[in-house]
């Protein structure tokens, strides 16, 4: 299925995520980042280990992520915290137990069927200071400079308009504030197959562009400090390839300099503003 419009990719991640939003850790885990109807792939190659993590709620983990961003986002006690794509609450509630009583988490997910469940797992936990909010990440239901920090897991990569989204997220962050995001990037271009399959694109992968593609779109909206904090290569498995690749595709990819990576990346939005994103 080819997909010709930023609105159909938006709904191709809307229907997915809502078809995940009914399934749980366990499920989506055996699917490619969670995407229903991709074939079997260990979850290991995609998401990191939450348990371990004070403020880890099992029944917030949908096992969607790819890195930890709340682990390198130097939260702080009192700190606003947004999460992008914030799923079930995952990542949002780990930043509610640093933050702690007098900080405040706001999470924003496309999907309304996420939006419920992290608000039932919100109301069960009895979280005052945890919110959650039905939004597009490129036009954000956010005043500006409310954020101290912003974080987000595996989830600008399938956002198509990545300068907007990275606008926005300027936009709402207050002057000093700062991201650490957890996201797919490319080294080299993907096999045709691969970026064209829709299940693919809303698995995460065929919607990354390439690392310094992405790096300079945070760098041209102005944020300073772009660091890359942790980056893991993606080894996808024949047992995905062979569905969207022929075998000698396979052997050519396998043994190129093209690789499918995940990075967290943390920037800082300066004090003193002067880029294109500054004053909105």
């Amino acid at each position: 299925m080819k997909m010709e419009t930023s609105e159909q990719l938006k709904e191709l991640v809307k229907e997915k995520y809502a078809q995940i939003a009914d399934q749980d850790k366990g499920m989506n885990e055996l699917s490619c980042c969670g995407a229903t109807g991709c074939c079997t792939v260990d979850s290991a190659l995609m998401a990191d280990d939450y348990t371990k993590l004070e403020g880890y709620v099992p029944d917030a983990d949908l096992g969607l992520g790819c890195g930890l961003p709340t682990e390198f986002a130097q939260i702080r006690k009192g700190d606003t915290v947004v999460d992008l794509g914030s799923g079930a609450g995952n990542d949002a509630f780990v930043a509610r137990s640093i933050v702690g009583e007098k900080g405040k988490v706001i999470g924003i997910d496309f999907t309304n069927k996420m939006i419920t469940k992290a608000r039932v797992n919100a109301e069960k936990l009895k979280f005052s200071n945890v919110e959650f909010r039905q939004g597009d990440i490129e036009n954000m239901p956010l005043a500006s400079n409310v954020a101290d920090v912003v974080v987000s897991n595996c989830v600008l990569n399938l956002v198509p308009d990545k300068e907007q989204a990275f606008t926005e997220t300027f936009r709402i962050m207050k002057k000093g504030g700062h991201f650490s995001v957890s996201d797919i990037v490319l080294v080299g271009d993907l096999p045709e197959g691969l970026q064209k399959s829709a299940e693919m694109y809303s698995g995460c992968v065929s919607g990354a562009i390439q690392k310094e593609a992405y790096l300079s779109i945070i760098k041209k909206v102005g944020f300073e400090n772009i660091t890359v904090q942790k980056e893991k290569r993606i080894n996808l498995p024949n047992a995905i390839l062979k569905d969207y690749l022929s075998v000698e595709e396979i052997t050519a990819f396998k043994t190129s300099n093209t690789g499918i990576f995940s990075v967290t990346v943390y920037a800082d939005k300066p004090e003193s503003c002067c880029g294109p994103a500054c004053c909105k």
